[in-house]
């Protein structure tokens, strides 16, 4: 790869991506934000040139992320486009702006990549839905993205009409999971662990068992049934949840973000 990319907002996502793209070689990062601190911090823990304007950092790069508020977007890529060559990519984590949208308020100056990342990325540990439909996109800027991609999480490949389940699956995720892990950890304290060894012990089971299920590739439900004896413990809490319809409200909770994302971006 020698490429370079640049940032358009350096605030925790940004941020994230430059991090983990900082040891790619080959790859040139570049970086501008309003918080001048905020930017050469970044920049120096990335080893990224900061700029002094979007405008002055598009002139210079051939990857320009889009990592600013949603609603930031149409004015700084209606003041950009100009400014946009046919060579270069736009690639934005903004969300629910989409690819209809970014071609739009850019003037369709270079094609467009549309990206969902999810909180994770902060440790490189992200997921992130990738639409590549843009018929302007060049097999090997398809290629670049990914690669860049790669190397902070696990990438997939999505039509963009799957982006709204993306969204509410992984997207709002981590939310599910850290309420789940916060009330596990409330349960510990209720039967009397002391609040740091009970957060210990939660963030333990949640790496350990997202680790079993990746590693051994074993259906959920046998690796559930792993656990769960006959007359024993863990069915009895199983029953509760059963109960209480805890895998319906989870469906029907997921559902929900699903509709909410549609209704934000239309």
């Amino acid at each position: 790869m020698d490429t370079s990319l640049g940032c358009i907002g350096c605030g925790n996502m940004g941020a994230a991506i430059l991090r983990g793209l900082s040891g790619m070689q080959g790859l040139a990062l570049h970086g501008v934000d309003s918080d001048v601190h905020r930017l050469k911090t970044v920049c120096a823990e990335c080893d990224a040139q900061p700029s002094d304007s979007a405008r002055e950092m598009v002139r210079n790069v051939e990857y320009i992320l889009v990592a600013v508020k949603p609603h930031q977007v149409p004015t700084m890529l209606k003041d950009l486009a100009p400014r946009l060559r046919p060579g270069q990519a736009l690639i934005s984590i903004a969300a629910g702006v989409t690819l209809r949208q970014l071609k739009e308020y850019s003037s369709g100056s270079c094609p467009v990549v549309r990206i969902m990342p999810n909180t994770p990325a902060m440790v490189q540990a992200g997921m992130f839905a990738v639409c590549l439909d843009d018929p302007d996109l060049a097999e090997a800027q398809k290629q670049t993205v990914l690669d860049m991609f790669s190397a902070l999480g696990k990438t997939f490949v999505l039509e963009e009409e799957y982006f709204d389940a993306f969204t509410a699956v992984a997207g709002s995720g981590p939310a599910y999971v850290f309420y789940m892990m916060d009330a596990m950890v409330e349960a510990g304290v209720t039967l009397g662990l002391p609040r740091p060894k009970a957060l210990d012990m939660v963030r333990g089971l949640f790496s350990g068992s997202s680790r079993l299920a990746e590693q051994t590739g074993r259906h959920l439900c046998d690796l559930r049934e792993m656990v769960t004896s006959p007359g024993g413990v863990t069915v009895e809490a199983t029953n509760v949840f059963d109960q209480k319809a805890v895998r319906a409200a989870i469906v029907e909770a997921i559902t929900a973000a699903c509709r909410r994302s549609r209704e934000l971006g239309e």
